[in-house]
């Protein structure tokens, strides 16, 4: 093993946000790359075998400048950050964070954390039909609804509609209290949620009114034929196959459609037979629809989602054997 030690200039301001709250994300690079991060007048000094000091100086390089386009730093942004930096993907990391998806009603620039999120975006774009597979906390909906938003606001489509089937985490909605839209409402919050945010609570309140925006559980479509709709899908590993092939043939002119789903958590009846894993099976070679797979990897809400995410996989691998 060879032992390097090398310094980089960065500036008091740049090392202070690049540190993180209790040096936190320098804890996250001495881990990472087996090396102590010191800091010294000109900025840092990386010491340890030499491969861990030229890869942890590479994120170093493309964190600050990260900081210096505005992007604030956290523990999960060095993590993934520094994987690309290990598989030689570095170079699109500052692409990565200019590309703006959409823009909230206050403003806040809505983006893509990891290169699979983006290329989840750019396949929404490209295709009529985009099937989204992965773990909790990926943004497979967030994003969908992000894009959404941007296209009515364009002028590319007249409606959002949002729907997901009936069947929850082993609560069903006969179980809760109230009418069907008192059920219906807690169970479809998280949708309700993005869209306030991309809209405001205001103006959304007013495309629901004139049901330019709709929100419904899946049974609703049966019959429909939804023409210049952003149609999307959500927790589809709860569709039955028959549900499935319902719901995609309710699409009509002008229509873009993304269908998220996580088939590690699958709630339906034992023995039922999931529908988003049919789809993905047999669809993913027609001109016009993408399958996206994201994994723990992409994971972008806190930290510990990443490592509940991991631990539940090696559970599961580890039952296999």
């Amino acid at each position: 093993m060879i032992s390097a030690s090398e310094e980089i200039t960065l500036g008091n301001d740049i090392f202070f946000k690049l540190s993180g709250a209790l040096d936190g994300n320098l804890e996250v690079m001495q881990n990472r790359f087996g090396v102590r991060i010191s800091a010294v007048d000109t900025g840092a000094r990386v010491s340890g075998d030499k491969e861990g000091v030229e890869s942890c100086l590479r994120l170093i390089r493309l964190l600050a400048e990260l900081i210096k386009q505005g992007q604030p730093i956290n523990k999960v942004i060095v993590e993934r950050c520094a994987d690309m930096v290990e598989t030689g993907d570095g170079d699109d990391v500052l692409d990565l964070f200019r590309e703006t998806v959409a823009v909230t009603a206050r403003g806040k620039k809505i983006i893509c954390k990891t290169l699979a999120q983006r290329a989840y975006c750019r396949a929404i774009k490209k295709n009529t039909l985009t099937f989204a597979v992965g773990p909790a906390g990926t943004g497979k909906t967030y994003l969908a609804v992000a894009i959404a938003v941007s296209a009515f606001k364009r002028g590319e489509v007249d409606r959002i509609i949002l729907t997901r089937p009936a069947i929850e985490a082993g609560e069903k909605l006969g179980f809760l209290p109230g009418d069907l839209q008192m059920k219906v409402d807690p169970y479809l919050r998280p949708l309700y949620d993005a869209l306030e945010e991309m809209f405001g609570v205001d103006n959304y309140l007013s495309l629901i009114e004139k049901g330019i925006i709709e929100i419904a559980p899946l049974a609703y479509m049966r019959g429909r034929t939804l023409s210049r709709a952003f149609i999307i899908l959500d927790e589809a590993q709860n569709t039955t196959e028959e549900q499935m092939k319902m719901f995609l043939t309710r699409m009509g002119d002008g229509s873009k459609v993304v269908v998220t789903g996580d088939i590690t958590q699958i709630d339906l009846p034992i023995g039922g037979r999931s529908g988003l894993k049919q789809a993905v099976a047999i669809l993913g070679d027609i001109d016009g629809i993408a399958v996206c797979r994201l994994t723990d990897k992409d994971v972008v809400r806190h930290e510990l989602v990443q490592k509940i995410v991991k631990a539940y996989d090696k559970a599961k691998t580890n039952d296999k054997q």
